[in-house]
């Protein structure tokens, strides 16, 4: 199974394809899609878009993740963000993969235990994970990277006990449950 990992951005978009098959994530490629300050919104939305399906159609990953935008100073840097998320989410929609989406926090806690890690601490544990030797990866890349490590970590160790809520878990677990 290959999971594309993508971490959007309004100037950089970040991607990493993983498989995780027989417990060893393995990289099978990743990059950033850089996006020229020249062209407007629209038109890097545009390219995050087609540069994503060019890598969905070379490398048929099975499963696509994403990293959702949850907080920030700026509204319109909030948007345009969002707006990037759309367009990559969009290229996995109509190449029919299935979408996940984490929080900044998830993917950090997954690779490195810890949901307040920096970005270094991220990159360091993608490349001591994917044993990447001397590989460095952008920060982009990193991230991306660490996006389908956690949907793979997610799958791995999803044993069926996910719950929406408190209702959801008393419905499933009757006899757990004492009065």
């Amino acid at each position: 199974m290959i999971i594309l990992g993508v971490d959007p951005g309004s100037r950089a978009t970040g991607y990493g394809l993983v498989d995780p098959s027989g417990g060893d994530e393995h990289l099978v490629t990743a990059d950033t899609i850089r996006l020229a300050d020249t062209d407007d919104h629209p038109t890097r939305l545009k390219q995050i878009y087609d540069a994503l399906v060019d890598v969905i159609d070379a490398h048929g990953p099975d499963e696509f993740a994403v990293e959702m935008p949850v907080y920030g100073q700026n509204p319109q840097s909030m948007l345009k963000l969002g707006r990037a998320q759309a367009a990559a989410m969009m290229a996995a929609l109509n190449r029919d993969l299935p979408v996940a989406q984490y929080t900044p926090k998830e993917v950090k806690k997954s690779v490195t235990g810890n949901g307040n890690a920096s970005k270094k601490q991220v990159g360091f544990m993608i490349e001591s994970i994917l044993s990447a030797g001397e590989q460095t990866f952008a920060h982009d890349t990193a991230d991306a990277l660490a996006i389908a490590l956690c949907h793979g970590n997610r799958d791995a160790h999803d044993d069926g006990d996910s719950y929406t809520g408190w209702a959801s878990f008393v419905d499933a677990n009757p006899d757990r449950v004492s009065e």
